[in-house]
């Protein structure tokens, strides 16, 4: 029996050989990255940091200090590269007067600068890539202070911009949103709001990637890091509900939330399409007791990640700026690498434009094979997909490892692969072999839940 069951393993598809046809090499997305340049990033973190303070109470009259004269900079970058791409972005202002103690105690407006890159065939299918604009030193409330922020966030807002230049060049099914945010250190307001925003207008967003503190490569600890950055992504989904829970505690979906294999997806993307930059996944929604603009994201459904570098420096974070015993406080720019910065504005562009050709993630993705020598799976056909593939891994396995070709149809059997051993999923594959991110069978996987929470009563 022993003997027999090993045959049986053995005899299972490998990772190559079980892919026909094989996952697609994409020469755009090898050319697309390389229009990153490291000299326009430095040029917009030196703009960002000359305003002084960008601190969300700051003045918003002036036109060279503050988070108003900030917000107005972002503006006219977005104008002037929807100029040069014969008026393919919208820019618009999504904002509220936000009033919440203790870090807003007076009535404050929080506004959003948001470019919107329409999608040609599929434009309520949404990919938005955030940074936030505001800065702040170690009082969070001193919004007089110099706050540079350059790599807090100016380095994640400097990406986006980037990645709008370069991205608004081509045309893609599903729609770009680029949005610099504010309201970020008072307590993640800018991110609700363009998260709500999203909800009200009907976009069923695939993804945001977060991009917070992007451009540091000296640890706390002297280790210069410049090849490695961590997507942070959060496990059991924010809105499951209790009976969705218990079936996930029972058959598994604890490593396969939406934003879990938005990570996975990310990680290849840089695997295929990037040189000595490797993506190392966390299993976590955020740094340990720290938090950031993807869980705005995350509270109403979206799938969302946290891009952020791979060491930080915590004296070069939340600090007034001065030198004490011969040691630099402070977020200047000096703290960022440039060379670093554009790797991780590659990454984005390579992931948004990938996810923006596939077609959309599976939906209705259901399991079957309980006491049976087959595993089935079943989903719902995908407007755009013409085949789709069928992932298979052990359950210890921080990857998919194993694939096999669906066809167009809506259903596969895996002879002789049982259920209990493996976890699975489907992606969905485009006629020029675009794929998409994999989606895990069930609601703990779904990139699109069952019910996203609505407005609150008065809101």
């Amino acid at each position: 029996m022993r003997l027999i069951a090993l045959a049986a393993l053995l005899a299972l598809p490998s990772a190559a050989s079980a892919q026909t046809p094989a996952t697609a090499d994409h020469p755009l997305l090898h050319q697309l990255p390389t229009g990153v340049s490291a000299e326009r990033l430095r040029a917009d973190v030196e703009a960002m940091v000359s305003f002084g303070t960008r601190h969300t109470l700051s003045e918003t009259a002036s036109d060279t200090r503050g988070v108003g004269a900030a917000r107005r900079w972002v503006e006219r970058e977005f104008q002037s590269i929807s100029r040069d791409c014969g008026g393919c972005l919208e820019v618009v202002l999504p904002g509220q007067t936000v009033t919440a103690l203790p870090r807003i105690p007076n009535p404050t407006e929080v506004v959003n600068v948001v470019a919107i890159q329409r999608g040609t065939t599929d434009p309520d299918r949404v990919i938005v890539i955030t940074g936030h604009l505001d800065s702040r030193v170690t009082d969070v409330m001193n919004a007089t202070d110099d706050a540079p922020g350059a790599n807090d966030d100016a380095s994640g807002v400097a990406a986006l911009i980037e990645a709008a230049r370069i991205l608004s060049k081509e045309r893609f099914p599903a729609t770009l949103v680029y949005a610099a945010l504010t309201g970020e250190e008072q307590g993640l307001h800018g991110a609700r709001i363009l998260a709500e925003y999203a909800r009200d207008n009907g976009w069923r967003v695939m993804a945001n990637l977060n991009n917070d503190m992007v451009g540091n490569i000296a640890g706390q600890n002297g280790v210069i890091d410049n090849t490695r950055i961590r997507v942070f992504a959060e496990g059991t989904r924010t809105l499951e509900t209790q009976a969705e829970a218990d079936s996930r505690r029972y058959n598994g979906g604890e490593v396969d939330s939406p934003s879990r294999n938005l990570a996975r997806f990310i990680d290849g993307i840089a695997d295929r399409y990037l040189t000595n930059f490797d993506v190392e996944m966390v299993y976590r929604t955020d740094r340990y007791g720290r938090g950031g603009d993807q869980v705005a994201f995350l509270r109403l459904g979206f799938p969302a990640v946290r891009i952020t570098e791979g060491s930080e420096n915590y004296d070069r974070q939340h600090q007034d700026l001065r030198t004490e015993n011969g040691v630099v406080y402070g977020d200047t720019i000096d703290g960022v690498d440039f060379d670093y910065l554009a790797q991780a504005t590659r990454l984005n562009v390579a992931t948004m434009a990938a996810m923006a050709k596939a077609p959309a993630p599976p939906t209705g993705v259901t399991i079957a094979g309980a006491v049976q020598p087959d595993t089935t799976l079943r989903w719902s056909p995908v407007p755009g997909a013409a085949g789709y593939r069928v992932w298979w891994r052990s359950t210890t396995a921080p990857q998919w490892t194993h694939s096999r070709w669906a066809g167009d149809a809506t259903e596969l059997v895996l002879k002789g692969v049982i259920i209990d051993d493996f976890f699975f999923g489907v992606s969905s594959v485009s006629a020029d072999g675009y794929e998409s991110p994999v989606v895990f069978p069930g609601p703990a996987g779904a990139f699109i839940p069952a019910v996203v929470p609505p407005r609150p009563a008065g809101s």
